[in-house]
């Protein structure tokens, strides 16, 4: 068998990051999950199983959490260790080694890729284009003596299908809809543990060396940290949320939005005093649950057939799916607007610096620099709420005490901290160092998109020209207020919780 054919090079969803070649004597196939960390709907863990299959040998997936990078702490790091006892369950009954790897200080699990690597046949891993990510992955290819493999499962639309950047929405979605019709039946399996399951080889066996440096993570113990016992060497100021992390808690909250919200979305989505929202961006973000999955399931509410499809409506909001306001609202944020981030970020590597906004809104939003400003406060006047305005504070109240705000309001947040900063190059530092501190759903393609959006990316001019805005587009809580209902949710977040 011809081994250096199994990988294809010309599939858009996978990349080979090195020449090394295929090992043809190793122990077992790696899977590296380090974004798509789930046992379903899993194109990198669908990629891992067929070549181990092809060369007859076992899987090992080593799922580890990094202590070392920026904005680590207790939150989200309770977060994705839900996810790895859910994995960890799934991939106990399938019969493939599960090895979930906790560093407890920063550097301390350096060296552990490539002592896995050095025993096996091929290295896959995930193709996530942000934050740590990209550079991590590229390093490691640099220098492990095996291929490394990077597997798209992040979209409806591969990544790199598009070889540029949409400048708007409206252009992104028009690519969407003349594009996704043939990619219907390009979907990773709903359950491919269940290959494992039919006559696999004998379970990978960890490396007695690697074990012994780099031991496996006690999950169960490390279950109500940080609140009882030692754990990873974190900021523990950034309290964990009541929101659970994991691929059970992920498809309980999605069953709750096709149930009870769905038909709510399209009439109440941006009302604050209304819980009618999907709340799956920090599963979405920490790779808990598959768009393909949410996808599949709101489609399958809708009872929807391809025979639907309207192209005529190429472009639009709203009526090229044939399906409910509601649902054809819901995935257009699914789809377009999720996935014109991760557009961004593949070919523009400085897509979280200022210069990448549009020149207008660069231009504009430099000619009112020296603007005077009404209010201006600092990073931590902001991240303490303590502006004059009540309800971004409630806003920002929510962010540090539940990882979220608001979809409506998060806008409007976003904007406030532009009218309220010395620059707006301040501004856009202040936005992200609040989103992916507290955030759950932070340092994503999705969510720089939000907070890009606010300095005028994907948008347009607007009129009339205003202090400090220019033409960005401007928004006011006075206006929020007026336009939708907002007086439980002041109520709510009138002070921090306890969670903080």
């Amino acid at each position: 068998m011809d081994f250096n054919n199994i990988v294809s090079s010309e599939n858009l969803r996978s990349r080979w990051l090195n020449d090394q070649p295929l090992r043809h004597d190793a122990a077992f196939v790696l899977y590296w999950m380090i974004s798509a960390r789930r046992s379903s709907w899993n194109f990198a863990l669908d990629r891992s199983l067929t070549v181990a299959e092809e060369m007859s040998v076992p899987l090992l997936v080593v799922e580890p959490l990094r202590a070392g990078y920026r904005w680590a702490n207790a939150r989200h790091h309770a977060f994705v260790l839900d996810g790895m006892r859910d994995n960890r369950q799934a991939f106990e009954k399938s019969g493939v080694t599960y090895f979930p790897y906790v560093e407890p200080a920063p550097g301390d699990g350096s060296g552990l890729l490539a002592a896995l690597a050095a025993h096996a046949a091929v290295v896959v891993t995930d193709d996530f284009p942000a934050f740590f990510l990209p550079k991590m992955v590229q390093t490691a290819a640099a220098r492990l003596p095996v291929r490394l493999e990077a597997v798209d499962s992040n979209g409806l639309i591969p990544m790199r299908l598009a070889d540029k950047t949409f400048s708007t929405a409206f252009q992104f979605r028009r690519f969407v809809h003349a594009t996704l019709p043939e990619l219907f039946d390009d979907r990773p399996h709903p359950v491919p543990l269940s290959r494992a399951a039919r006559g696999a080889p004998d379970a990978a066996r960890i490396p007695d060396e690697v074990a012994k440096r780099w031991p496996s993570a006690d999950l169960d113990a490390l279950a109500g940290w940080p609140g009882t016992g030692a754990g990873p060497s974190v900021d523990l100021s950034v309290r964990p949320v009541a929101i659970p992390g994991g691929v059970r808690a992920a498809r309980r909250a999605l069953d709750r939005f096709l149930d009870v919200r769905l038909r709510q979305y399209a009439e109440s989505r941006n009302v604050p005093d209304l819980e009618v929202t999907s709340e799956l961006s920090p599963y979405l973000h920490f790779g808990h649950i598959a768009v393909h999955e949410v996808v599949d399931a709101v489609l399958d509410v809708e009872e929807w057939t391809p025979d639907r499809i309207v192209p005529g409506a190429r472009g639009r909001r709203a009526g090229w799916w044939g399906l409910t306001e509601s649902a054809e609202s819901f995935l257009d944020e699914l789809v377009t607007w999720r996935e014109v981030g991760f557009n961004m970020c593949v070919w523009q590597p400085r897509y979280d610096h200022f210069e990448t906004l549009p020149e207008w809104a660069r231009r504009t939003l430099a000619e009112h620099a020296g603007d005077p400003r009404q209010h201006l406060y600092s990073l931590e006047e902001f991240e303490s709420a303590e502006t004059h305005d009540p309800l971004w504070n409630a806003a920002q109240r929510q962010l540090a005490g539940e990882g979220k705000i608001h979809n409506y309001l998060r806008m409007l947040w976003g904007k406030k901290i532009l009218e309220g900063s010395a620059s707006p190059e301040e501004a856009l530092d202040i936005m992200i160092e609040l989103n992916n501190t507290y955030a759950l759903d932070g340092r994503d393609p999705n969510s720089y998109s939000g907070i890009f959006w606010v300095l005028g990316r994907y948008d347009r001019p607007w009129g009339p020209e205003r202090p400090v805005f220019g033409k960005v587009r401007y928004m006011s809580s006075e206006n929020t207020a007026r336009k939708v209902s907002t007086k439980k949710y002041l109520d709510r977040f009138a002070t921090f919780s306890d969670a903080v």
